[in-house]
């Protein structure tokens, strides 16, 4: 896990609901067919209730962060008309209002953003994705911008009045990135075999920013996990090493 990768304890309560299920072709015709007794729901238990809450979190996850970017405007509040490299290269001067360190980028990664027009075989900023991720209308600039490691730094842009608000700033050694509804889901490794980290980021209206509102710990899907190498095939990739 990497640094400011925080675990969500926070779980909400699970409430059974009774279900009432439509009898078809048994008993009364168009009748309703009780499907028994609802199980009681179980109020949580507070453990240590005397223990002091935190008054700081001892993390920076980099949520609710936001930053005007310098020089760019936004014509008609359409984010398709802008250039990604160089909405990429103003991101490096924006400055945020709570400095998080996530917004940051590698030196070396910097200056291949820079050189993107001079070297664009070796430019970092991927092809940008659209989507309405706030509900207003309006699609955001969802850019990644690729980091030593195979990390992926993860950005959203969103349209404010003729300016460009960068909305979401993170960055992971992802598995995946993927648009759910108004949802962005990253999917990165685990230390644990078998298991990956599934983070969706969802538009939150209050803080006015992308907020990391689900946080889990999940077995990895089978079309994902590498099959079991053979101990014929350990053995002949053994060998080819050592004549190399």
């Amino acid at each position: 896990m990497l640094p400011h990768r925080v675990a969500r304890a926070a779980r909400s309560a699970v409430t059974a609901v009774a279900v009432l299920a439509l009898a078809a072709g048994c008993g009364a015709a168009g009748g309703l067919e009780s499907a028994g007794d609802a199980p009681s729901a179980v109020e949580p238990q507070s453990l240590w209730p005397d223990l002091p809450p935190a008054s700081s979190a001892p993390y920076d996850y980099g949520e609710g962060e936001t930053a005007l970017i310098p020089g760019i405007r936004v014509t008609g509040g359409d984010v398709r008309r802008l250039d990604p490299v160089a909405v990429a290269r103003a991101g490096l001067k924006a400055k945020t209002e709570r400095d998080s360190g996530l917004d940051e980028l590698p030196d070396a990664t910097v200056r291949r953003i820079e050189a993107c027009r001079t070297a664009p075989d070796d430019c970092p900023v991927l092809p940008p994705y659209y989507r309405d991720l706030t509900g207003d209308g309006r699609d955001e600039l969802v850019l990644g911008i690729r980091m030593p490691d195979r990390q992926l730094a993860l950005r959203v842009y969103m349209p404010d009045r003729g300016r460009l608000t960068r909305i979401m700033s993170t960055y992971d050694a992802v598995i995946s990135v993927e648009l759910a509804g108004r949802d962005l889901i990253m999917r990165a490794p685990s230390v644990i075999p078998g298991y990956e980290y599934r983070t969706a980021w969802s538009w939150d209206d209050r803080q006015g920013a992308m907020l990391p509102t689900r946080d889990e710990i999940l077995r990895t899907p089978e079309h994902r996990k590498a099959p079991k190498p053979s101990p014929e095939t350990s053995a002949s990739s053994a060998s080819s090493a050592g004549a190399r």
